[in-house]
């Protein structure tokens, strides 16, 4: 049954990864904070597992997303260049800021964040992009890669609902910012998941089947299913125009947000 759970998991985060470029963490963390709550691990450190989890199930949805969005020739691999020593950097000191973080803090963080994603995600469904634009020095770039880093580590999401309102603001269409988004999930997903495994180590965590923050049998079981949805998200995004969708998921994304700032308060 267990096993079931996460590839459920699994399944409905690629797909969204692969449709949003949101990495899926927004959707892989509130329900893998419902499962960890019923399996009875210590609440002090489920929200820090959902989020060390969900980086690391990131890894392979990115490379599955990035691949099929690779083929259609969307990636801005430049841009990637530019972008991944910060994200790296800033995903690593992420997890470490997560680290210190209380559980209810992280909630009332993530609830907040989700509910920002979602005002975003339902204002900008139907703005067009300014193509005029142009993205900053290679500098300002690799900056701000740190600093969609450090926030992507802390909300375990793989980058995508701050990069491509980044690359959209400086003239990037939304196809090819999604397409990037996806490529740049890889490294913050490697150094957050990695970030999460160290300080979780340090904290001496006993869960059976966990390296540090980072659940095994669940970053499997979800890794499995999100490979697969995560390509048919990124062709429908090129078959689609996701306005309508991306409205519904800004309303799940409320849900979510309110979820959490509400557990955060209330415990």
């Amino acid at each position: 049954m267990e096993l079931i759970i996460y590839l459920g998991i699994g399944a409905i985060a690629g797909f969204a990864a692969g449709l949003f470029g949101v990495g899926g963490g927004l959707i892989i963390i509130p329900i893998l904070y419902v499962v960890f709550t019923h399996m009875g691990y210590d609440p002090s450190v489920i929200m820090h597992m959902a989020l060390g989890t969900s980086l690391a199930t990131i890894i392979v949805t990115s490379i599955s997303s990035v691949t099929a969005h690779h083929k259609k020739g969307a990636v801005l691999w430049n841009v990637f260049k530019n972008l991944a020593p910060g994200l790296v950097i800033g995903s690593f000191l992420g997890a470490g800021i997560a680290d210190i973080l209380s559980g209810q803090h992280l909630q009332l963080i993530i609830g907040v964040f989700a509910i920002w994603v979602a005002f975003r995600m339902f204002k900008g469904a139907n703005v067009k992009v300014d193509e005029s634009k142009q993205l900053p020095s290679r500098s300002m770039q690799m900056l701000a890669g740190g600093g969609i880093g450090v926030a992507s580590a802390i909300f375990g999401i793989g980058g995508g609902s701050l990069t491509v309102p980044y690359l959209n603001k400086n003239g990037v269409v939304m196809q090819k910012a999604v397409a990037t988004s996806a490529a740049c999930g890889l490294p913050i997903a490697i150094a957050g998941a990695l970030g999460f495994m160290f300080f979780g180590l340090q904290e001496h965590i006993e869960i059976k089947n966990a390296v540090g923050y980072v659940h095994i049998y669940a970053f499997l079981g979800i890794s499995i299913m999100s490979f697969i949805t995560a390509k048919l998200g990124a062709k429908v995004a090129h078959a689609l125009s996701p306005a309508m969708l991306k409205k519904c998921f800004a309303c799940l994304l409320t849900v979510v947000g309110l979820y959490f700032i509400y557990q955060g308060i209330v415990k």
